[in-house]
């Protein structure tokens, strides 16, 4: 989940991947490859990167990426379920603004 949570992130705040990845000094096809989550991770450098760049701690950030295991507190998996709540929210805003831009 850390990639969609670090798209999310970026389009929460309107940043195109070319602007980001300028930021944080990474290609926008490296970028590009960490938000698929396919082939590409974020290195606790880059997320530290991320940090400075949306002025939130890793910790945050790292919420959003958080796996239920089997045996976890039952306070981790009410963690978890917020997360990923918040998550689906942040993906309808970003529906949304997609929308209006086409407009």
């Amino acid at each position: 989940m850390l990639h969609r949570a670090l798209r999310l992130l970026r389009t929460y705040h309107q940043m195109s991947q070319t602007d980001l990845a300028k930021r944080l000094g990474i290609s926008s096809s490296y970028l590009s490859e960490i938000e698929k989550g396919e082939t590409k991770v974020a290195s606790l450098d880059l997320l530290n990167r991320y940090s400075e760049t949306f002025k939130m701690p890793v910790s945050s950030i790292l919420l959003f990426s958080e796996q239920v295991e089997q045996g976890t507190r039952s306070g981790a998996k009410l963690r978890i379920a917020s997360a990923e709540k918040i998550i689906r929210l942040l993906e309808w805003i970003e529906g949304q603004q997609d929308v209006h831009a086409q407009a």
